[in-house]
């Protein structure tokens, strides 16, 4: 614990929680505290207020009043037992409550009766089961009196420890290593200075975020974040975890976390496009978002996947207008992404055959945009003057797999593969062995990005930090 309290400001750490409970056998207090290199928060938590200590409530009460003796600059005390432990020397007081199943409908309420308590600061931590419970815990930390903390536990409330700052929290609370959690949905300090920049959060920072169920994965906010910081904007990009049934109602409310624009993926981008004020002509084509900025005539929409695909295609091919007519691109997957792709060809003069793992999706999509289908068992029969793959076949973890047998990839063949992590996907290397011209998703991924940061901003996005960024995070290897 003193080791890594000594990393953590070395590091920059400004306040560090000592969680007594995770030590075992007696608590030396003047070798923790006596030589201690930055203030400190002192708790001891028990099992109901998800710690480990495990012996007597009178010994931990104990343990939190050696502390405040002691002179730390804060100590953390739950709501039940703040009378219990009187105020002493210049120890501030950090009055806590914890719900690990909900956000209770009542927080105005709880923070009123919290404020009774001798606080100098009073600490929420609920656990977030929809998107509305961010909002309500940062209107609650906005319009607080005593300075307070209230932050979201679990994947959903992950916003409201990055967002506590622009709504007036003191402070707010991340994992020493990325690795240890100690709360669900928790954040390491590295990435909130090195990718949110944190401390640099303002109470008028725009803020963009991308959307998708599951979310975890996604490398946006890393290119977003680093663009903005290359720029130095006031701006911070945050992951959401949306659910289906969530979409709507969180599309109404966004607004009220500062949202300008939002970056739509798997399984929005539908269901989004019927949402939307005003769309752009891809949208409109093929019903499928994954762009939207809230304006004040609603939220208007557009696809940047489209243009990003066909860039980047054209950045490889013969520098001529009509590069993409009458070429036969077989199209594997039938998504989001793969709509765009078809779309935007098709209205090149390409020639767009388009199969998919499962059969209706690949000729639902073929019905809609006129163009020819085939079977999955059937895709090797084609011969292709480009191949897109829009699946996830070939994404980490499953690197070994690839959605076209090697045997079936010609010389005179361009492909385009949408997965960017890893660069190199196992269809891009063997595409490459085989000879033929080769586009990794990294580089659509970018533009794609690229087209979002300048709808978002009005500003030309750093489009060599983007590019970088994003293979340092996936570890790109050029072979």
């Amino acid at each position: 614990m003193i080791a890594e309290h000594q990393h953590l400001v070395g590091q920059g750490a400004e306040l560090v929680e000592l969680r007594l409970d995770y030590l075992a056998g007696d608590i030396r207090f003047r070798e923790l505290l006596e030589n201690r290199p930055g203030p400190v928060i002192v708790t001891c938590r028990r099992d109901s207020d998800g710690g480990k200590f495990s012996g007597s409530e009178e010994s931990r009460l104990s343990i939190l009043r050696m502390a405040v003796a002691e002179g730390v600059e804060y100590i953390d005390i739950e709501e039940d037992v703040a009378e219990q432990i009187p105020r002493f020397g210049n120890t501030k007081r950090i009055v806590s409550l914890h719900d690990f199943r909900k956000t209770p409908p009542d927080l105005a309420e709880i923070h009123a009766r919290m404020s009774t308590l001798d606080a100098d600061i009073i600490k929420l931590a609920t656990l977030a089961n929809t998107p509305a419970d961010n909002i309500r815990m940062l209107d609650m930390v906005k319009k607080a009196k005593i300075p307070t903390v209230g932050i979201c536990m679990g994947e959903i409330g992950t916003p409201s420890r990055v967002l506590a700052g622009k709504f007036g929290a003191p402070f707010t609370y991340a994992t020493f290593h990325a690795e240890r959690s100690l709360a669900p949905g928790q954040l390491s300090f590295t990435e909130m200075r090195d990718v949110y920049h944190y401390d640099d959060i303002q109470a008028d920072t725009d803020v963009y975020a991308v959307i998708g169920d599951p979310i975890a994965h996604s490398h946006s906010p890393l290119v977003h974040n680093a663009a903005f910081r290359k720029l130095d904007m006031n701006a911070v990009y945050l992951p959401m975890r949306i659910r289906h049934e969530q979409l709507e109602a969180f599309l109404s409310d966004a607004p009220q976390m500062g949202l300008r624009g939002l970056s739509i993926t798997i399984p929005h981008k539908e269901a989004v496009a019927k949402m939307l004020t005003q769309v752009d002509r891809v949208i409109a084509g093929i019903g499928a978002a994954n762009t939207l900025l809230f304006s004040a005539s609603g939220m208007v929409g557009y696809n940047t996947d489209s243009r990003a695909a066909i860039d980047s295609l054209e950045s490889r091919l013969p520098e001529r207008e009509d590069a993409l007519e009458d070429r036969t691109v077989l199209i594997l997957g039938a998504g989001g992404a793969a709509k765009a792709v078809t779309y935007s060809l098709l209205n090149r003069g390409a020639k767009v055959i388009v199969t998919s793992r499962t059969d209706e999706r690949a000729q639902k999509l073929a019905d809609h945009l006129s163009c020819r289908t085939v079977s999955w068992k059937s895709r090797h029969g084609v011969e292709p003057s480009i191949l897109i793959n829009c699946t996830p076949v070939g994404m980490h973890p499953n690197v070994d797999d690839t959605p076209f047998d090697r045997h079936y990839l010609k010389p005179s063949m361009t492909v385009l593969d949408t997965v960017y992590n890893p660069e190199n996907t196992l269809l891009i290397k063997e595409a490459r062995s085989q000879g033929c011209v080769t586009v990794t998703g990294t580089e659509m991924f970018v533009r794609q990005a690229a087209l979002q940061f300048r709808l978002f901003t009005g500003v030309e996005p750093p489009e060599k930090t983007m590019r970088e960024t994003l293979r340092n995070s996936v570890g790109a290897v050029n072979v």
